[in-house]
């Protein structure tokens, strides 16, 4: 596969390389607000707005100042105004999440990268719907085999027995590239372009691993890349990250936050792969 980085600029400001709305986090999982937010970042875009509860707001604006808040009252302004939509991170199933995850199907563009992760995906498997419905040409699934199995309707026996097949099959039924997450997560494109994955390890199998990697899927979309080329290297630099910080910290003690500090070495890598 060929790897690839987003180009970047002498001349350019932070608009050149992207907004990020983030449509994430709940009261009791403010965490994957932080985690999908800050790693959007730190692989490159120029903008991450979070828009979530207030509890959430304040507990992510404790933790780092280089977020933008938008509290839900305004998320229909702001759908308008990102490169990329990223929605479900932590973001609960209960009445309030449910109406969230409407308000931002029923009104975002069918046209703009959106990338569904976690408890969207949860959401949209109860009632797909209204996402069905309106057609969206340029998005990304993220599930792990549990979620791909709700996607389905089938048993998650079945989707770990025929994995790469699931895979194929989510994309087609929702006209996305799927992220199947596994030990050895493969991407899989509408049109059936496929890629397995061959970093990452045991460190990783943790709450929140999962968050960073939609961030920086996220985050890559933003900075332009097509979005097959933006999910295969987001997993494969998200792996690094992994390998990098298992070194560093053995496979006991890696946490999710870790793999953040760990994306300028994948980057690094990346690069001198690419001249290599």
């Amino acid at each position: 596969m060929d790897f690839k980085l987003p180009e970047r600029f002498e001349i350019s400001n932070k608009a050149s390389y992207g907004r990020v709305l983030n449509i994430a986090g709940s009261d009791y999982m403010p965490g994957a607000a932080y985690l999908s937010s800050v790693s959007a970042l730190k692989i490159g875009c120029g903008y991450c707005f979070l828009c979530s509860t207030e509890r959430v707001i304040n507990a992510v604006a404790a933790q780092t100042q280089n977020v933008v808040f938008v509290p839900l009252k305004d998320l229909e302004n702001h759908l308008n105004n990102a490169d990329v939509v990223e929605l479900g991170c932590g973001l609960s199933q209960d009445e309030q999440a449910v109406e969230i995850f409407n308000r931002t199907i029923l009104n975002v563009s069918k046209d703009i990268p959106f990338i569904v992760d976690a408890d969207g995906l949860n959401i949209l498997s109860m009632n797909n719907n209204n996402f069905l419905k309106r057609g969206f040409k340029n998005v990304i699934f993220t599930p792990h085999p549990k979620e791909a199995s709700r996607l389905l309707e089938c048993s998650l026996n079945d989707v770990l027995n025929n994995f790469e097949d699931s895979a194929i099959e989510i994309s087609k039924k929702y006209n996305c590239v799927t992220v199947l997450k596994s030990h050895r997560t493969i991407v899989v494109s509408p049109d059936s372009k496929s890629y397995k994955n061959t970093t990452g390890n045991n460190s990783m199998a943790k709450a929140g691993s999962g968050d960073v990697l939609a961030g920086m899927i996220s985050g890559l979309a933003a900075q332009g890349m097509d979005l097959f080329e933006a999910a295969f290297s987001g997993v494969y630099l998200h792996g690094l990250c992994g390998d990098f910080a298992k070194e560093k910290l053995t496979e006991y003690s890696v946490m999710a936050e870790d793999l953040i500090s760990f994306i300028p070495n994948a980057i690094n890598y990346l690069k001198s792969d690419i001249i290599r």
